[in-house]
């Protein structure tokens, strides 16, 4: 065996000092096998040419079995690299859009996840998305709407910045104090992120308006804290088949979903029929909030936004999700769309 060993060897040397092909050497090398197995064949046991060589063709028998194995493995993989190669040939060339070489780095690790890349960050660039309040709600979801790359951004507030805002509305600063929020929530997410347009609109949303304005954008978020703005940018939303997500807070408690009847989900009018009496759903300057519970449900309503943007996932159409941060907690409820919806059911379609 040795001796076999050592006239493939050389066999291969010689090949290479004549720079012989390597598929010549590996056929020169295949022969002297053949040749070997054949001794062991054709000879009889004890015969000195076989005890020189091995003995026993098994051994021969499970070598070239081994190397048969790898030029198959080797076959089916090139072949496989051939596949790839071709279909990548064949394939359109990604489109990520218009984005500088500081925008690409800004947005790598949104490009870098399966579910949004190139494609998804292109689609939060070209979206519209209108955030109703500059307050609690709104300064998370502004703020990380723009870090995001939304392209367009709409925020509509009448109120000012005051001094009893900055314990939880963090997109404003002490010198903000006086200031419309709209302006000072503009000026920050445009420090944060040049690459983006914001549209401030420093007026209360009303009836004359709301319909107009939701029609110009793709996406709606609803953080006011009263019910009369929210039943009119759910109606607004509804009649321009426009998603809405809605986020409300109170105390250590937050609650978000997506409401989205052209998708056949609920309206928010569907679960909230009825404004509750005043007494039953104060607002935060009457009942308090913990500071940081609107980052936290803002946030989610941003990546609700997001996700709708980007079709990633699986959104709350149909769900809501409380989270109550007094004891670390939160669940997850279905929500049903009522037929007799004076919004989005037979009595809204009866009505019109």
């Amino acid at each position: 065996m040795v001796l076999v060993l050592a006239l493939g060897a050389m066999l291969w040397g010689m090949g290479a000092l004549m720079k012989a092909p390597r598929r010549a050497r590996w056929v020169m090398i295949g022969l002297l096998y053949l040749a070997v197995l054949g001794l062991h064949v054709g000879l009889p046991d004890g015969h000195p040419l076989r005890m020189a060589t091995g003995e026993s063709e098994a051994f021969w028998l499970i070598l070239g079995g081994f190397f048969a194995l790898v030029l198959a493995y080797r076959a089916v993989l090139r072949r496989l690299r051939g596949r790839v190669a071709s279909e990548e040939a064949g394939a359109t060339p990604l489109q990520v859009g218009p984005f500088s070489d500081t925008e690409l780095n800004r947005y790598a690790r949104h490009i870098a996840l399966r579910e949004v890349g190139g494609v998804g960050q292109k689609a939060l660039k070209d979206a519209r998305v209108l955030v109703v309040g500059a307050g609690g709600l709104g300064a998370p979801v502004l703020q990380y709407l723009a870090a995001a790359g939304v392209g367009t951004i709409g925020v509509i507030d009448d109120d000012l910045v005051e001094n009893a805002n900055l314990q939880r509305q963090v997109i404003h600063r002490d010198a903000d104090i006086g200031v419309p929020k709209v302006f000072s929530a503009k000026a920050a997410i445009e420090a944060q992120n040049p690459f983006i347009t914001v549209r401030p609109y420093h007026r209360r949303l009303t009836k004359d308006i709301a319909f107009e304005l939701l029609a110009d954008y793709d996406l709606v978020l609803d953080g006011t804290d009263n019910f009369d703005t929210r039943y009119l940018v759910n109606a607004a939303a509804v009649a321009l088949g426009v998603p809405l997500i809605s986020g409300a807070l109170t105390q250590w408690e937050g609650q978000i979903s997506v409401f989205d009847p052209a998708q056949g989900g609920p309206c928010y009018q569907c679960v909230f029929p009825q404004a509750p009496a005043p007494a039953l759903a104060p607002n935060c300057a009457e009942a308090g909030v913990i500071g940081p519970l609107p980052g936290v449900v803002g946030s989610m309503m941003a990546v609700e936004a997001i996700k709708l943007l980007t079709g990633a996932g699986t959104p709350l159409r149909g769900e809501m999700v409380i989270y109550d941060a007094l004891y670390g907690e939160s669940r997850k409820i279905r929500l049903a769309r009522r037929e007799d919806c004076v919004t989005c059911g037979q009595a809204s379609v009866a009505a019109g």
